[in-house]
């Protein structure tokens, strides 16, 4: 299903999009060395519902999961990538850690994910990494708008990433999102210009590039949900929500408050 909102609906989608990144941005700033994973989780379950939002996640059952997600932020550290589970792990200095959250308010639902490293230690490859998905993730914004097609905004992302060293996994990538989280079109981190579905003013999409050190392979750990590395390298992984506009794209997942 690809779904083209209204102009009430796209109002409606730009304060879910604020909601989504003043909550990752509050959560960042919280995030200190022995900080506990669990915690994470349960100031995101507070914060949602001090907003009369839904989470996308506690009874999130897809078919590449193991029964419902049960938590309300994804949380993936070092070798985590994506869908990682929250668990008791508390954060060391260096931690590579990724906040993917997807929340519903207005009816309509938006997707972000910041990767950083926690405490003083920035080792140069993780500092590498993030900096890699955060322009793969400005140009694919930079390629979207009406007219485009989802291969410019794919072979956007995957010329940065390639250029930066890192090979690409095509099994997860961006996708539609609207009245429900995962939607069509598929946008896969890497792909041929002028190809597939040709972006409207009204589509909402997340872009999200992701990579790992010296790998494509992933692997599902025992939990059933979380994504890693198969080599056990590190990963990172960026994220925004974006409206087809007439003028091009607009990033609705921006926070309100200063980051």
């Amino acid at each position: 299903m690809i779904e083209i909102l209204n102009p009430a609906e796209l109002a409606r989608a730009k304060v879910t999009g604020a909601l989504v990144a003043d909550i990752l941005q509050t959560v960042r700033s919280r995030c200190t060395v022995g900080t506990n994973l669990l915690d994470i989780d349960r100031w995101t379950q507070t914060m949602i519902a001090e907003a009369g939002a839904q989470s996308c996640y506690v009874d999130y059952e897809p078919s590449f999961g193991r029964g419902p997600f049960g938590h309300y932020i994804c949380t993936s550290v070092n070798d985590a990538v994506l869908h990682g589970l929250p668990f008791d792990y508390s954060l060391a200095d260096g931690d590579l850690l990724t906040l993917d959250l997807t929340v519903l308010k207005g009816g309509v639902a938006a997707d972000s994910a910041i990767s950083f490293i926690v405490g003083d230690s920035k080792p140069a490859e993780s500092v590498a990494l993030i900096d890699a998905t955060e322009r793969a993730l400005r140009a694919g914004i930079a390629a979207a708008g009406p007219g485009a097609r989802i291969g410019d905004i794919s072979h956007a992302i995957g010329s940065v990433l390639s250029a930066a060293g890192y090979s690409i996994n095509t099994e997860f990538g961006g996708h539609g999102i609207g009245s429900t989280m995962h939607q069509d079109p598929h946008v896969a981190n890497t792909g041929q210009p002028g190809r597939g579905y040709k972006l409207r003013p009204g589509l909402l999409l997340a872009l999200e590039p992701w990579v790992m050190e010296d790998t494509d392979k992933l692997v599902t750990d025992a939990d059933g949900w979380t994504l890693r590395s198969a080599t056990g390298c590190r990963t990172a992984h960026s994220e925004h929500t974006i409206a087809i506009t007439d003028n091009g794209a607009e990033i609705i997942t921006l926070p309100t408050q200063a980051a």
